[in-house]
């Protein structure tokens, strides 16, 4: 069964949303206007226009999302330190300005595939990962290019690739993002949309044990859903204990990945040290020492590139 609508709303690190969007409609931040104007762009406008569209749309949120503007604000205080009120606001309209960027990226990736170049950092770790004939959890955290980490990761990976995304908040930009992904597929790559289905975790763990990739985000708990907290800059912070659970069950590693944007059409993707989650012993506890794992690696890739750390809400839990 899917989720109610309105247990989208309360989807942690997400811009907090209410009456504003119910007046504004499609062209609240959430709406579909953006995604199909996103979905447009790329096809009628000149590759040197993208950066200055980004940078004026960035200025355009910046001034007017406060509740947004503010939530970067406190999130990055605890990962760069107390700062001046005009250095807080150049560091929200900066960390916009990269959300702008990788959104379009995202969009003009799907159009013009054939632009895009990625370096590899820590190869050695997806070696390892992939050594056996047992499937890999992909997991990524919403910080860089992340929608498009697990299908850039998969690259000359000789398998079938799950890839699970969350649904929009919107339900017309839910169905824009789904057809875009329909249009951009490759064959060998599965999208998911996750729900409260039970059908589906069986069926990553099925593709899972037949050596297939599952690619998931790692860092947003779902409405509802099992969430193990952990400490991140010294602060408590909640991660979603699926990606763990769903290692347990199969016995595939979790691969920790972060696409990082370096400039237009060229990006980083760094892997981790794999995570493995015991089969023996306490399952509670197995759970929860991989998420302490995965937040040590999720710390790591927000330290690398703070500005391109995308928590819209509110996230810690103190």
């Amino acid at each position: 069964m899917n989720r109610r609508p309105d247990a989208l709303l309360e989807r942690p690190h997400a811009p907090r949303i209410g009456w504003i969007r119910r007046v504004l409609g499609p062209f609240h931040v959430t709406g579909a206007f953006w995604y199909g104007l996103a979905g447009l762009t790329p096809r009628v406008l000149p590759a040197w226009a993208f950066e200055p569209t980004e940078a004026a749309f960035s200025f355009f949120f910046h001034l007017f999302l406060h509740n947004i503007r503010r939530a970067i604000i406190v999130n990055l205080e605890a990962v760069l330190g107390p700062c001046s009120p005009w250095q807080a606001q150049r560091r929200a309209m900066r960390t916009l300005w990269r959300f702008a960027q990788c959104f379009g990226d995202r969009y003009e990736r799907c159009a013009f595939p054939g632009r895009f170049h990625v370096v590899l950092d820590g190869e050695q770790h997806l070696a390892e990962a992939t050594a056996g004939a047992q499937g890999v959890i992909l997991v990524t955290g919403h910080i860089g290019a992340w929608d498009m980490s697990s299908q850039l990761a998969s690259r000359g990976l000789a398998r079938r690739v799950h890839v699970v995304r969350e649904e929009e908040i919107d339900a017309e930009s839910q169905a824009i993002v789904a057809r875009l992904m329909r249009e951009a597929g490759d064959p060998n790559c599965i999208t998911h949309f996750a729900t409260d289905d039970p059908r589906l975790g069986l069926e990553l763990r099925a593709a899972l044990r037949a050596g297939d990739v599952v690619a998931l985000q790692g860092d947003r708990p779902r409405g509802g859903s099992r969430a193990v907290e952990v400490c991140l800059f010294g602060r408590r912070f909640r991660l979603p204990a699926g990606p763990a659970v769903l290692a347990r069950l199969s016995g595939a590693p979790l691969l920790p990945v972060f696409c990082f944007r370096e400039r237009h059409y060229l990006y980083r993707i760094a892997f981790r040290p794999p995570v493995r989650v015991s089969a023996a012993g306490d399952a509670g506890a197995a759970v929860d020492e991989a998420a302490r794992a995965l937040g040590r690696e999720i710390e790591w890739a927000i330290r690398e590139r703070p500005d391109q750390w995308f928590a819209l809400g509110p996230v810690w839990q103190d």
